[in-house]
């Protein structure tokens, strides 16, 4: 079977070289970066020197996996892909996008009598070697179409069909809420046990919990192998944490469902307050708290000097 990937970043990169390196298939793929098609190459695989050229590259009926950035660029290269492909033809997006957007352009695509299929998946870097959970949503025929390529993509049993179009992106978004909720209540707990009064040494608590206890998980596997790298204060990394959108669609679908999501909702809230390097909102609060009850104000520079610890 052939396979034609648009996009060959971290994820779509790796992505091509697992089924380069365990399948028969043939992977071609094009990138606005030449060194990533380059590395294709090296992997084993064929690059194409544009859009037009992959399209070219695959013989009928062909299958194009779409692996950019959400949102706008993920519109575009559909657009583009239904001007240069055929009826029969079937495009895949295995990024981010709303649910929304992949119920739409599965519409658009069967009006010009092309295929849909979105993937949510996930796996991050470590997919190349462990396989990518992934969450498949389209019509039946066009899913078992592309069973081969999710068999070797997947680890076993790793792959689902969730239901029509919009469905595959739509678990991978509640998939993400949960995770925000799961790293909020890691990190407050390991925030906790570093301010605790007993010196503990969070990378072993982290190795201790992961045998067997109630609370292990890979999450909690990446935080004693963080702990291991950076030190238990994690010095070196600033509190700034990005939000890649599934987060706040989540909790937009909660609200439109009347759906009690406290925690993923805090959680959201969590990241954004991380981005306010003078922690304004908490700034306001302690100006409010000297108004009303006349609490002590620490100035900008009692707080610094506490900070570097010569206060």
């Amino acid at each position: 079977m052939q396979i034609g990937f648009v996009g060959l970043g971290r994820m779509g990169g790796s992505m091509a070289h697992r089924i380069v390196r365990d399948s028969d298939h043939e992977v071609f793929g094009w990138n606005k970066g030449q060194e990533q098609i380059d590395q294709l190459e090296v992997n084993g695989g064929t690059g194409a020197e544009s859009l037009e050229d992959l399209v070219a590259k695959l013989e009928t009926p062909r299958h194009v996996w779409v692996m950019v950035p959400a949102g706008e660029a993920t519109q575009q290269t559909i657009a583009k892909l239904l001007e240069v492909l055929d009826e029969g033809d079937l495009i895949v997006d295995g990024g981010n996008s709303r649910w929304t957007d992949s119920k739409e352009n599965g519409e658009r695509c069967r009006a010009q009598g092309v295929e849909f299929v979105d993937v949510g998946t996930s796996g991050g870097v470590w997919g190349l070697a462990n396989g990518y959970c992934m969450m498949v949503g389209g019509n039946a025929d066009a899913v078992e179409r592309l069973a081969p390529i999710l068999d070797v993509l997947a680890p076993p049993e790793g792959w689902d069909h969730m239901g029509e179009n919009g469905s595959g992106h739509y678990v991978k978004m509640v998939h993400n809420g949960i995770e925000y909720g799961m790293l909020q209540a890691y990190a407050e707990g390991f925030a906790l046990l570093h301010k605790s009064p007993y010196g503990l040494d969070l990378k072993e608590i982290a190795h201790v919990w992961n045998q067997g206890s109630v609370v292990r998980s890979w999450l909690c596997e990446l935080a004693e192998a963080a702990f291991d790298k950076e030190g238990d204060d994690l010095k070196d990394i600033r509190g700034y944490v990005e939000d890649s959108g599934e987060g706040r669609w989540t909790v937009l679908d909660a609200i439109d469902q009347s759906v009690n999501a406290p925690v993923i909702t805090l959680s959201l809230m969590s990241r954004f307050a991380s981005r306010d390097a003078e922690g304004y909102s908490n700034r306001v609060i302690a100006a409010l708290r000297n108004q009303f009850g006349g609490h002590a104000i620490q100035a900008a520079e009692q707080v610094a000097a506490k900070e570097d610890g010569s206060g």
